[in-house]
């Protein structure tokens, strides 16, 4: 099988899943998921707009995106604070 490994695939399901049982404990479940994707999604390009000013930028790739859209804009944030304490 190629791509990511097994514990990958499934560490994501469980990220998935943990994220729709929040969502679902909201009045509007579908509203909310939407509205964080877009809130991530934005994060993530803010991150990259401004990323000539601060130095500090997220490369756009499979994994930032699932991050983005799944976690919103806290998994963003935990993205910038991963990259400036890893200094990748």
């Amino acid at each position: 099988m190629s791509g990511a490994a097994w514990p990958v695939w499934a560490a994501a399901a469980a990220v998935l899943l943990a994220v729709g049982l929040a969502a679902a404990k909201h009045r509007r479940p579908l509203a909310a998921a939407f509205g964080n994707a877009v809130a991530g999604v934005a994060a993530l390009g803010a991150v990259n707009v401004l990323a000539p000013f601060t130095g500090v930028g997220l490369a756009l790739n499979w994994f930032t995106s699932f991050i983005a859209v799944v976690l919103g804009a806290p998994g963003v944030i935990c993205l910038l604070a991963l990259r400036l304490l890893l200094r990748t």
